[in-house]
């Protein structure tokens, strides 16, 4: 129990070494540099099940007895990767911010917490929402993630 409430009890903080400190500076480059890879991959990711959900959509509507030649040309597009939407990330000083472009009309699809690998719903442009939703750098939760991950977001709900 401190006599002052100036005076902390806690133990002095040991001194560490340059090496020390260059060994912990280059372990947290790397972790950065992984969450960087793997955030591209989230992107490739949503990009492909956007592919994937539009094309099953357009055999629904063929299926329908709509215009058939129309949806056979969008199918064609999308198996070789021509595609309206496309996923990519800026960074900022905390975070990796994944974005929707929807022919020219950006939407934030979600954050990504450039030091601990943490994946956030989107609670605006600025911002994230709070709760971690999941982190990149745990490999269960990362394979999962690029299985499972929709490009509306909907596994981002609790």
């Amino acid at each position: 129990m401190p006599y002052n409430k100036h005076i902390s009890n806690q133990p002095p903080m040991t001194a560490t070494t340059f090496a020390d400190y260059s060994a912990t500076q280059e372990a947290r480059k790397d972790i950065e540099l992984a969450v960087l890879g793997h955030t591209q991959s989230l992107c490739d990711a949503l990009r492909q099940n956007f592919i994937e959900y539009s094309i099953r959509q357009h055999r629904r509507a063929v299926e329908k007895g709509e215009d058939a030649k129309y949806h056979f040309t969008c199918i064609e597009k999308l198996m070789v990767g021509i595609c309206d939407y496309n996923f990519y990330f800026e960074t900022g000083r905390k975070y990796h911010k994944i974005i929707m472009n929807a022919n020219g009309s950006r939407s934030c699809h979600a954050f990504v917490d450039k030091k601990t690998g943490g994946l956030y719903k989107s609670a605006s442009w600025r911002g994230p929402a709070k709760g971690e939703r999941f982190n990149i750098l745990v490999i269960k939760e990362r394979e999962w993630l690029f299985e499972n991950a929709t490009w509306c977001g909907g596994y981002l709900y609790k």
